[in-house]
């Protein structure tokens, strides 16, 4: 007997009993930048491998270890996208959108990292991504920031998830300080594990990211970033805090925030749950004002975040799980006959009710089994009402209409079946 072909691992079926909560969560943040005035723009899911190693960097694990990496027939490398910011700044070029141009842009979409699977990481991931070019000064980076607390909110899951910050300044204040940290590290290099010792010099600022308790530890006495800073750097890291502080979102300065990727600069930002245990990092970015004129002759102010639809959706369902409930409709009315010859009958009522009532659900059965059968699986499939059509009765005088929240049934003709519905829907 053949074996049962399974998905590749880490990579996730979602059934459609738990596609409707990411439908919902997707819609409110559709809603939420729809009313900051943000436009969507759509990626390719394969880039060339040049893309990522300009913009994040070769030495990165990422780049190294993490890529899925292929050439196709015309003997080009690619990659399948493992982040969406750098395929965005490609588009922007490309496409001629960036310069002396002010835009605000959301994506939505999978990515690909081979990493080892566990609970909230997998090969195949969602991000929900928003970047902003042309504007420099911390008052972008406040309103995103902002959107992040609004959509926390519409969640319910804003007591659950807290903000931290910080400011990494300019590439050249991130080169000096690369100098102090190695000095540190050296210092200190029995004690660090393999992964550290290897970072230690090609990326050494990732050490200041590990997970490793041990390393956490002694990583509270390196030397803070902070103290390396520029001065434009950091004016822009206190006036971001100021506006934070006017606006009444809390936040955390965490001097060993530095973000995994090489082209961030001055302020980044995490927001971070308890309630998922190592993967604990919900949301992500920062500003990278250098990035887009790695990939071209012009220079860009930037700034964006991404977040794991993955981690999100499992904190709404831990945290707040009448959010999964709420307005969950599946199917509303059921249109159901225990006649082959009136199929079409019901198939035509079907339409018309769509176009008249498009904010219900319809379904028609097609079921050869008895009316009381039928009755079962609407129920089971969560159906508000089932409209009974009679073999008997192919202009349809006496359609038998089932209320499932209470079993009361009552007898309506074809032409007030419309207003029976919207009276019962009240």
């Amino acid at each position: 007997m053949a074996k049962n072909i399974q998905a590749v691992r880490g990579m996730k079926d979602y059934l459609p009993n738990n596609v409707y909560i990411w439908q919902k969560i997707e819609n409110i943040l559709k809603n939420i930048l729809n009313s900051y005035g943000y436009s969507e723009i759509r990626l390719p899911i394969i880039e060339h491998i040049s893309l990522y190693k300009r913009t994040i960097g070769d030495i990165t694990d990422l780049v190294e270890k993490e890529m899925y990496n292929f050439t196709d027939r015309n003997g080009d490398v690619l990659t399948l996208r493992p982040e969406g910011t750098a395929g965005c700044v490609r588009a922007g070029i490309e496409h001629g959108f960036l310069y002396n141009q002010e835009q605000r842009l959301w994506y939505m979409g999978p990515m690909f990292r081979y990493e080892r699977p566990q609970m909230g990481r997998y090969r195949q991931f969602h991000q929900f991504g928003v970047e902003v070019f042309g504007l420099e000064g911390p008052d972008i980076d406040a309103e995103l920031i902002m959107i992040n607390s609004r959509l926390w909110r519409a969640l319910g899951i804003h007591n659950h998830i807290r903000l931290e910050i910080n400011s990494i300044g300019s590439f050249d204040s991130c080169k000096n300080y690369r100098n102090v940290l190695i000095d540190f590290l050296e210092k200190h290099k029995d004690s660090l594990d393999e992964n550290c010792q290897k970072r230690m010099y090609t990326n050494p600022m990732r050490v200041l990211d590990s997970k490793n308790p041990i390393i956490k530890s002694l990583m509270e006495n390196a030397p803070k970033i902070i103290n390396y800073v520029d001065d434009d750097s950091l004016n822009h890291f206190k006036n971001l805090c100021k506006l934070l502080d006017e606006l009444n979102i809390s936040y955390k300065i965490n001097h060993n925030l530095v973000r995994g990727l090489d082209y961030y600069n001055r302020t980044v930002i995490e927001w971070i749950s308890d309630s998922l245990g190592a993967q604990g990092t919900i949301c992500g970015g920062g500003r990278y004002d250098n990035l887009v004129n790695q990939l071209s002759n012009y220079s860009t102010p930037a700034v964006g975040f991404a977040l794991g639809m993955e981690r999100l959706l499992f904190l709404v369902k831990t945290i707040n799980p009448n959010f999964e409930l709420k307005n969950n409709r599946n199917f509303d009315v059921h249109i159901i006959t225990n006649c082959q010859g009136i199929k079409i009958i019901a198939l035509d009522l079907a339409e018309e009710l769509r176009d008249k009532i498009p904010e219900l659900t319809f379904i028609t059965s097609f079921r050869n089994t008895s009316l009381k059968k039928q009755i079962i699986r609407a129920t089971k499939l969560g159906a508000t009402f089932v409209l009974i059509l009679n073999k008997n009765d192919r202009n349809l005088h006496n359609i038998i209409v089932k209320d499932l929240r209470n079993g009361k049934e009552q007898i309506v003709f074809k032409l007030d079946i419309l207003s029976t519905l919207k009276f019962l829907l009240k």
